[in-house]
């Protein structure tokens, strides 16, 4: 994999049983990358780069290949809080890309310039800054949300390679959005923000109240591009939304897609524009709460899903619908783990972005 553009970091982890970790390291990520074992070693390939790891007495050597800076940086900070995880008190020496630095290098500070409702329960934010490195490398951001009344502190790389919160009066507020739509002439990216009305939730707080001049802290990109395709089933609920509604806005005149949405009922319906050839079918709860249906889980079962090589399924929505549709592609209909993508976006009964999950 490595070239003149690979990042490349490599680590030296002291710790009793390396052979165990990579077994629990490789036991995890199955279910988020190619992972192919070589007798105790482990290769870890995904979109994001490559990890491979190699036990030996008492140490665990891990190196990353990563072609960019903000999948390096995602490979490498999810790669160590998960050694931290599954090991105790490990010792972690980094050479290589990355280890001069404490600075997270994804990280952006952002000011929002507008808010409005799109539907009632949507709202679009805007923000300024410098948006170049969102334009590509993945459709998601992290937005950090600084305390009300205090002066931001950001995170920071520690030398393991693991991000420092700010605590106490100064922790912040995380969730994952997507880049509904950026400028890169005018320095702006439109966030849109599912609101629950009567519910005091961080995001949804910050999306109804924030003012233009408020300032925020934005990390990514990730979740990854959409591939090349022809033909697309697009499927999710709400909060899924704003991604599809971008992926359809990518698509050339020569693609087609099937798009089924999930929302609250007809007032949530918005504009779905796109070259390609698109039928839209919207699934409407009608008083039913969020994760309570199967809406989303009927009708993609219900479709003809895309055939041949430019065929792609995309799927995104609540916890336990994802998991479910995720092992019918593979496990029944046994669809090319190369042309779908089916991601948790959320958790009933679940608060923040840690619950989010993708292939």
């Amino acid at each position: 994999m490595a070239d003149a553009a690979t990042l490349i970091a490599e680590a030296r982890i002291v710790l009793p049983d390396a052979a165990a970790l990579v077994d629990r390291l490789c036991a995890h990520f199955v279910e988020h990358a190619t992972v192919t074992r070589d007798g105790a070693s482990g290769l870890i390939d995904s979109i994001y780069g490559r990890a491979v790891l190699t036990p030996a007495d008492g140490l665990l050597h891990l190196r990353i290949e990563c072609p960019g800076e903000s999948a390096f940086f995602l490979v490498k900070t999810s790669l160590i809080e998960h050694v931290f995880e599954f090991a105790a008190d490990p010792q972690i020496t980094w050479t290589g890309h990355g280890t001069d630095t404490a600075a997270v290098p994804y990280f952006r500070e952002m000011t929002v310039v507008a808010a409005r409702s799109l539907t009632p329960r949507m709202r679009r934010v805007t923000l300024r800054g410098d948006v170049g490195q969102f334009a590509r490398g993945g459709l998601h951001v992290r937005l950090l949300i600084p305390p009300v009344g205090r002066a931001p502190r950001w995170p920071v790389l520690s030398p393991q390679g693991r991000l420092v919160w700010p605590k106490g009066d100064d922790a912040l507020a995380a969730r994952v959005y997507t880049v509904r739509r950026l400028d890169a002439d005018a320095g702006t990216l439109d966030l849109d923000v599912v609101v629950h009305q009567g519910h005091d939730t961080p995001g949804s707080t910050w999306a109804l109240t924030v003012q233009p001049g408020a300032v925020v802290g934005l990390m990514g990109p990730g979740g990854g591009d959409l591939p090349p395709g022809r033909d697309f089933l697009l499927a999710g609920d709400e909060t899924a939304l704003p991604a599809i509604a971008r992926i359809l806005e990518s698509l050339g005149p020569d693609a087609r897609a099937t798009v089924l949405v999930e929302i609250a009922d007809a007032a949530e319906e918005q504009a779905l524009p796109s070259a390609a050839a698109a039928d839209v079918t919207w699934l409407h709860r009608n008083g039913r709460e969020a994760g309570t249906t199967s809406l989303i889980e009927d009708a993609v079962r219900a479709h003809v899903l895309p055939q041949g090589a430019g065929g792609y399924v995309w799927i995104a929505c609540e916890h336990g619908a994802a998991r479910s549709l995720r092992n019918w592609l593979r496990r029944e209909v046994k669809y090319d783990r190369d042309r779908q993508l089916v991601a948790a976006y959320w958790r009933r009964g679940a608060a923040g972005d840690e619950v989010a999950e993708a292939d």
